[in-house]
């Protein structure tokens, strides 16, 4: 089968032919419909051995952590899934049996520093192999050809906007900066979840068009200077990171979800909200996962995507880096 892989530190990706894996015990084969890229693909890149073995991973490994497809075959024992069944993968690793597992806080398991699509096998090839049924999500009658970005930018933006919920009043103000595939979704939880009056921020215009589509009522080029409950940083720079700070009023919330490597400046008083609260985090709970893909099939939020052919693999990252994708991005394969 063709697959899109890393082959080495530090060189650039490349389609290879690699034998379809056997499900094992208990693991279940998914023919993978479509999956969708994401900016870290393109950091993947560039990250050196010495962080790549630290975190765990391997070379060779097929790129690809927004998937979704169709149950192809079921290894001896597995049970929860019937062959043809749609699916989406849960996109973050997590081990089911630590402390934070255990919790519901599977996006802080220590596991989740490898998994399909950063130092393992993810899906960006024809077939995909995952190690049973925790790993996967009921799709119901959502097309797994384009339901991959559900998994990560719709979850990760559906985290974000749980956790700045207990500072978020009926009839405030939430700001959210970078309004491609992430922010996009998570102008349409605040207005699914909150009475909040919501600003997106982006200095393209066919993404602040999109964001108003989508449900915000208004969209600026830079951050208004103004007192928010909340603000939700998708870009992360340093002029973001600065901004998005400033905005945040008393008791309020600044989150930093985006992966721009911007700095906090000191010092802490003065520059922080008072009372407030300056969180971050990598991903999503599998959790926040299937009340995406509730939302999404209940139609009360917009999966936006632009389709590539698995040819076109090259074409869809240049224009992920070149942040030219009012949404997201997603390579069909079947």
């Amino acid at each position: 089968m063709r697959a899109y892989r890393m082959t080495g530190w530090g060189e650039p990706p490349q389609t290879t032919t690699v034998p379809v894996p056997a499900p094992g015990p208990g693991q279940i084969l998914i023919r993978v419909a479509g999956c969708g890229l994401c900016r870290s693909d393109l950091t993947m890149r560039r990250i050196p051995q010495s962080a790549g073995t630290a975190m765990g991973w391997q070379m060779p490994f097929t790129l690809g952590h927004e998937t979704a497809g169709h149950v192809a075959a079921l290894g001896a024992g597995a049970e929860g899934f019937t062959v043809g069944e749609a699916v989406a993968l849960v996109s973050p690793t997590s081990c089911g049996t630590c402390d934070f597992c255990v919790r519901g806080r599977d996006s802080d398991c220590a596991a989740g520093l490898t998994g399909r699509g950063y130092g393992r096998d993810g899906g960006l090839a024809s077939f995909v192999l995952v190690p049973g049924r925790r790993d996967l999500l009921r799709l119901g009658d959502l097309d797994p050809r384009t339901a991959g970005p559900l998994t990560d930018a719709g979850a990760t933006a559906y985290h974000a906007v749980r956790r700045a919920l207990p500072r978020i009043s009926p009839g405030g103000t939430v700001v959210v900066i970078g309004a491609g595939g992430l922010g996009a979704f998570a102008v349409q939880f605040l207005r699914a979840l909150t009475a909040a009056s919501v600003i997106a921020v982006d200095p393209l215009p066919a993404r602040r068009a999109y964001a108003t589509s989508v449900g915000a009522h208004a969209a600026e080029v830079s951050t208004p200077r103004l007192a928010a409950d909340a603000v939700l940083d998708f870009a992360g720079t340093d002029e973001t990171i600065t901004a998005g700070v400033a905005a945040v009023r008393p008791g309020g919330a600044y989150g930093l979800i985006g992966s721009a490597g911007g700095t906090l400046r000191r010092p802490w008083f003065g520059n922080l909200p008072r009372d407030g609260e300056v969180f971050t985090f990598q991903g999503s709970t599998i959790a926040d996962a299937r009340e995406v893909i509730a939302l999404a099939r209940a139609g009360l939020i917009r999966n936006e995507v632009e389709e590539f052919g698995f040819d076109e693999i090259g074409t869809a990252y240049e224009r992920l880096a070149g942040g030219t994708l009012a949404g997201r991005a997603v390579v069909t394969v079947d």
